[in-house]
C-alpha cells in the first residue's frame, strides 16, 4: 500500500521532469520527447507503474533523472551523513529533554519549572530554518567559530582518517545543535506532562507511605511509568532519521537524505523521491514495531 501510494504521490506534482532536465536556453520539442522516452515518461501511467514495481522488487529503484545513475547509489551515498546528523541530534535532544522534563515535573510550579517549560514551548514553536539561519549569522559569520555549511571543507584532501573525522565532527557541531534544540522543547513538554499525570496515581502515594526516599519514588516508580508516551515520540522521530531533516540539511547544505529530498523535488526526479520516501516509510514502520516491543518490557500490563 505504501509503495503504491509512493508512486502516485509525486506524479501529481506540477511540472514536466523532461523539461526540467534540459538547459534553460532554447531547445527543440524533439529533445523533450527523447528525454521522456529514456525514462519511460512517454508511457501511460499504468505502464510506468509496472516499471516502478519491477525496479522496486529488485531494490534498484531505477535511474535518477538528474544524475543518470542508479538511484540506489545516489541514495546510499546520503544515508550515513543523515544518520550522523539526525541520529546524533535526536539522541542529544532526547537526553536533554528527558532530564529537564523530569525535574520540571518533580518540582512543579518552581522557578526552574516555569522557566524551563516556557523555554521549551519557545523552542517547540520556533521555526527550524529561522533558528538555523540565526545560528549561522551569529556563530559562523559574526564570531567565526564554526563553518557555515557542508560536511567537510570542499577540495581538501586529509592526510589520514583521524583528520577527516575531526573535520566532520567540527562541521557537525552547529547543525546537530540546531537540530537538537528544535526537538528539546517537544521532549521536555511531553515528559513533564507524563510525569505530572503519573504523580497523581495511587501507587505513588503508596510508595511514599512505605517510607521510600523521594529519589527512589521518582526513578523507580514514577519515571518508568511515565516513559511510554516519550518512547513513542522518540521512536517515531528515530524512524524519521532515514528521511533526513530537510530544513536543517538545506540550510547547512549537509549532504544527507533531507537535502537530497529537496533537490529531487525541485528537479522532479521521481525515482529518487520515491526511493527516499520508501526508505523513510520502512524506517518509521520498523521504529514503531520496536516501540511496541519496548512496551512489553516497560509496562508490566502489556505482559498480562
Amino acid at each position: 500500500m505504501v509503495a503504491s501510494f509512493n508512486f502516485v504521490l509525486f506524479r501529481i506534482l506540477p511540472g514536466d521532469p523532461a523539461r526540467l532536465l534540459l538547459p534553460r536556453s532554447r531547445f527543440q520539442a524533439s529533445a523533450i520527447e527523447k528525454q521522456r522516452k529514456i525514462f519511460h515518461l512517454d508511457q501511460p501511467l499504468y505502464k510506468q507503474f509496472v516499471f516502478y514495481w519491477a525496479d522496486t522488487f529488485k531494490l534498484q529503484f531505477g535511474l535518477s533523472f538528474a544524475e543518470r545513475r542508479p538511484v540506489s547509489n545516489v541514495v546510499g551515498e546520503r544515508i550515513m551523513p543523515t544518520v550522523l546528523l539526525v541520529g546524533s541530534g535526536t539522541i542529544l535532544a532526547t537526553l536533554i529533554g528527558y532530564a529537564t522534563g523530569v525535574f520540571a515535573a518533580w518540582r512543579r510550579n518552581s522557578t526552574y519549572d516555569v522557566l524551563s517549560t516556557n523555554l521549551g514551548m519557545f523552542f517547540y514553536s520556533m521555526p527550524t530554518f529561522w533558528f538555523a539561519l540565526l545560528c549561522i549569522m551569529v556563530f559562523s559569520v559574526k564570531l567565526g567559530w564554526f563553518p557555515v555549511s557542508r560536511m567537510t571543507e570542499p577540495g581538501v584532501v586529509y592526510a589520514n582518517w583521524f583528520n577527516h573525522l575531526k573535520a566532520v565532527l567540527y562541521h557537525m557541531i552547529l547543525p546537530v545543535t540546531t537540530f537538537a534544540i528544535a526537538y528539546v522543547g517537544e521532549y521536555h513538554l511531553i515528559m513533564r506532562s507524563s510525569i505530572t499525570g503519573v504523580m497523581k496515581d495511587d501507587f505513588v502515594l503508596t510508595a511514599r507511605a512505605k517510607g521510600l526516599s523521594e529519589n527512589r519514588v521518582l526513578w523507580q516508580h514514577v519515571v518508568p511509568n511515565a516513559m511510554l508516551p516519550t518512547v513513542t515520540i522518540v521512536m517515531m522521530n528515530l524512524g524519521f532519521v532515514m528521511s533526513g531533516a530537510i530544513l536543517t540539511e538545506s540550510v547547512f547544505n549537509w549532504p544527507g537524505l533531507g537535502l537530497l529530498s529537496y533537490e529531487s523535488m525541485v528537479k522532479r526526479d521521481y525515482p529518487v523521491m520515491q526511493a527516499v520516501f520508501l526508505v523513510a516509510s520502512i524506517a518509521v514502520i520498523l521504529a514503531n514495531l520496536l516501540a511496541d516491543f519496548m512496551y512489553y518490557y516497560l509496562d508490566p500490563r502489556v505482559k498480562s
